[in-house]
């Protein structure tokens, strides 16, 4: 059997202007739209593809700069979208909870928080499962650490310390089979 591939190009977001216990969905900071910038430089010598989004106004912005360079449009995709946080938590417990979650698996997540963790584990690698052609995809840090678990068959939260504007590469067969070309640059990340 033949098996066709898809290849995803899968960004973190540039730098935010506030942190997780600030502002749940804060603009790029100046130096996110210079890193944003920086990979929409990059990416813009590949043959324009189609481009994602997750809903949350950092990933947009990110993503504005290569649709420019591409005169393109970007597709607001739900389902490479940020973590949830818990309901009950305000603020500022918010992020002690993310970097509590992020010391653990999915199981231990599921465990303590609830179900739809793993809900939203699932829906994140299903979203790429389905895309049948080249894409770029801007995301967040959890989610695309989601990709290389489901890749690699690791349950941990975070496998990989992506640093903002990274590019992870993906191969997507379409027998669901998911492969890492590249992990992202890593760097310190400040969970804020």
């Amino acid at each position: 059997m033949v098996v066709l591939v898809t290849r995803l190009y899968l960004v973190r977001h540039g730098r935010a202007a506030a942190g997780w216990n600030v502002d749940p969905d804060p603009s790029l900071d100046d130096v996110g739209h210079r890193q944003a910038a920086d990979v929409a430089e990059v990416l813009a010598s590949f043959v324009p593809m189609r481009i994602v989004s997750s809903p949350l106004q950092r990933c947009q912005q990110t993503a504005r700069h290569l649709a420019e360079k591409w005169d393109a449009d970007v597709r607001i995709e739900p389902g490479v979208g940020e973590i949830p946080s818990p309901p009950d938590h305000t603020m500022e417990t918010r992020v002690e909870w993310l970097r509590e979650a992020m010391r653990g698996t999915w199981q231990d997540v599921a465990r303590t928080s609830g179900a739809h963790y793993l809900a939203y584990r699932d829906e994140v690698v299903t979203s790429l499962r389905q895309m049948t052609e080249g894409t770029v995809i801007f995301s967040h840090f959890i989610a695309i650490n989601v990709v290389i678990g489901a890749a690699i068959g690791d349950d941990r939260l975070v496998i990989a310390s992506l640093d903002n504007c990274s590019v992870t590469e993906v191969v997507v067969g379409n027998d669901g089979s998911l492969a890492i070309d590249a992990i992202g640059r890593e760097a310190d990340t400040l969970i804020r």
